[in-house]
């Protein structure tokens, strides 16, 4: 892999948090460590999706302590994919990343992306549990899940990627331009209505690039069964939703401009760095 070819890109991190207060400080620092490594200019950006926990106050103490870091948020939890688009739309940079807080993943995989994103001229790059250089560790019934989900993705929407669900991708500023003001779903299946109208749309350089993840597993108390049981309930309601949207309604062509959803909050600064 050859090392990244355009100094002059500025690159754009998001990192949605939820309930980070124990780990926040030392995700920054350990995300930060990654980036002071690459060869482009770069900002690190923090929505805290919800003011429920000390995270804001904990992750607000390091903006003054760290140069490139910026920590916002807001009052009420929104669900991830509004918190991604929120970072989004206060970021600078012509590429923007997205990498879930918690450090399930290896931040290292950063430095993959980009480097997979440049070699490919990609318009999208997704961190994936499938490619073959990946080192994952999650249990069996979480990979028949996203086995099967992932089936279900290619039947609809004909996304030939191995995966989509992993809290880490890259962007070309233009592609979001383009698809964020069409998106509606702010919470379970973010990452797939944006790959499936970007798809749709044209962009279709899509790739994948290696991971390392280690999964924390959770209790399996029947509280928790539920809840995750809900939540793949909920991404599949989601998914189909955004099938029909997509092939039968057509809501995200150019044509149905005036139905789109416009929120102010999330909409893109004029100014790139």
């Amino acid at each position: 892999m050859s090392s990244v070819k355009q100094p002059n890109h500025f690159l754009s991190v998001i990192v949605p948090a939820y309930r980070e207060e124990l780990t926040i400080v030392r995700d920054i620092r350990s995300i930060i460590s990654v980036l002071n490594q690459i060869r482009i200019r770069y900002e690190l950006i923090v929505v805290v999706d919800g003011f429920v926990d000390k995270t804001y106050q904990r992750a607000k103490k390091l903006e003054a302590l760290i140069k490139n870091v910026r920590i916002v948020g807001y009052k009420d939890n929104r669900g991830k994919g509004y918190a991604v688009r929120f970072g989004m739309a206060k970021s600078s940079g012509d590429i923007i990343a997205a990498i879930d807080a918690g450090m399930e993943l290896n931040p290292n995989g950063i430095s993959m992306c980009l480097e997979h994103f440049e070699w490919y001229n990609a318009d999208i790059i997704v961190g994936s549990k499938r490619h073959p250089a990946s080192k994952v560790n999650y249990n069996w019934q979480r990979r028949i899940i996203s086995f099967v989900y992932q089936f279900i993705v290619l039947v609809l929407f004909g996304l030939k990627i191995r995966d989509t669900q992993v809290g880490l991708k890259f962007y070309r500023r233009k592609v979001l331009e383009k698809v964020l003001p069409r998106l509606l779903v702010k919470k379970y299946a973010f990452d797939i209505e944006l790959l499936a109208v970007a798809h749709s749309l044209g962009f279709t350089r899509i790739y994948e690039a290696p991971i390392e993840l280690k999964f924390k597993f959770k209790g399996i108390s029947v509280l928790n069964r539920h809840y995750f049981a809900k939540t793949v309930f909920d991404v599949l309601v989601d998914t189909f939703a955004v099938f029909y949207r997509l092939k039968i309604l057509k809501y995200y062509s150019d044509a149905n401009r005036r139905k789109w959803r416009f929120d102010p909050e999330l909409n893109f600064r004029v100014n790139v760095g």
